[in-house]
């Protein structure tokens, strides 16, 4: 049997938006292979029997490493992989984005990029004063916040962090202060879809996200949200990710580009994405293996 879509999965906060693609699989009249823990060694052994096969892959088996030979298998039969694990590494690697954006002429926090701990154990001098009173440290290829230390003002800070992922370059980015927009942090996460954007306020302390509504991007002009967004995505060329901007006197791309999305919606979880948003997604995706079925 071949299917059109098969996604891989385990964690359990994905079940929602399991459920989206699932529906959205009916919707677009094509069939949906989950593949989870319960029948993770029966699927790989028909996969690679070539007893049950796929066209396209929708893959959130990353981070348990049994889930490995799927992708493998896609990767060597030609099948279509939504977010490519080569692309993803490319694009998810800060200091390779920061040099991308900043040549395509988009805005950043000013930023010192600095080499891995192992390759280069000593750095010369840094002039700080570029960076404010404070800054941020960042691994090149943290997510989720892993390492990132806000409201660092020393050297010494810098080179001890240097050392937790030693093996990671290091931004060092000046603090971005957002405009305040009727009592909120002008800061925002946007989700890219296969050509679709939907910007959402987010606030950074509370992860709190609320969908910016059409009468405020009129507003307050935040219609180049998508703009920016569309323009990351022609640079990364991944199928789905987030981007983090703020608006302080101009937009400012501030965390580059996150593929590890947490799909937890709103209805289930407090800091969940706003479910009309995770269902728009769902569907964007579904139409990628549609077009390939």
């Amino acid at each position: 049997m071949r299917y059109d879509l098969c996604l891989p999965w385990y964690w359990e906060y994905d079940d929602a938006f399991v459920n989206m693609v699932e529906r959205a699989c009916i919707e677009a009249g094509i069939s949906l292979w989950q593949i989870r823990p319960d029948n993770l060694l029966e699927s790989i052994t028909a996969l690679y029997k070539g007893v049950t096969t796929f066209k396209t892959l929708l893959h959130r088996g990353q981070g348990d490493t049994t889930f490995d030979p799927i992708p493998r298998w896609a990767q060597e039969f030609g099948a279509r992989r939504i977010n490519p694990a080569e692309v993803s590494a490319w694009s998810e690697d800060k200091a390779t984005m920061h040099l991308e954006l900043i040549t395509a002429g988009l805005n950043t926090p000013h930023t010192i990029l600095l080499p891995p701990f192992l390759e280069q154990p000593v750095i010369a001098p840094i002039d700080l004063t570029p960076l404010g009173g404070n800054f941020v440290i960042k691994p090149s290829n943290g997510g989720g916040g892993e390492g990132v230390i806000l409201g660092a003002n020393t050297v010494e800070q810098i080179l001890h962090a240097r050392m937790e992922f030693p093996e990671q370059k290091y931004l060092i980015q000046a603090h971005v202060a957002p405009r305040v927009i009727e009592g909120a942090p002008a800061w925002f996460r946007v989700f890219y879809a296969n050509g679709e954007t939907h910007p959402c306020w987010w606030n950074p302390k509370t992860h709190i996200y609320a969908k910016v509504t059409a009468a405020e991007e009129a507003q307050w002009g935040l219609g180049r949200l998508r703009d920016v967004t569309k323009r990351i995505a022609s640079i990364c060329k991944l199928d789905w990710f987030t981007t983090e901007i703020a608006l302080a006197d101009d937009l400012i791309v501030v965390d580059y580009v996150n593929d590890e999305i947490d799909t937890r919606v709103q209805s289930q979880a407090m800091d969940g994405v706003p479910d009309e948003v995770m269902e728009r997604v769902a569907r964007q995706l579904v139409q990628i293996a549609r077009e390939s079925a």
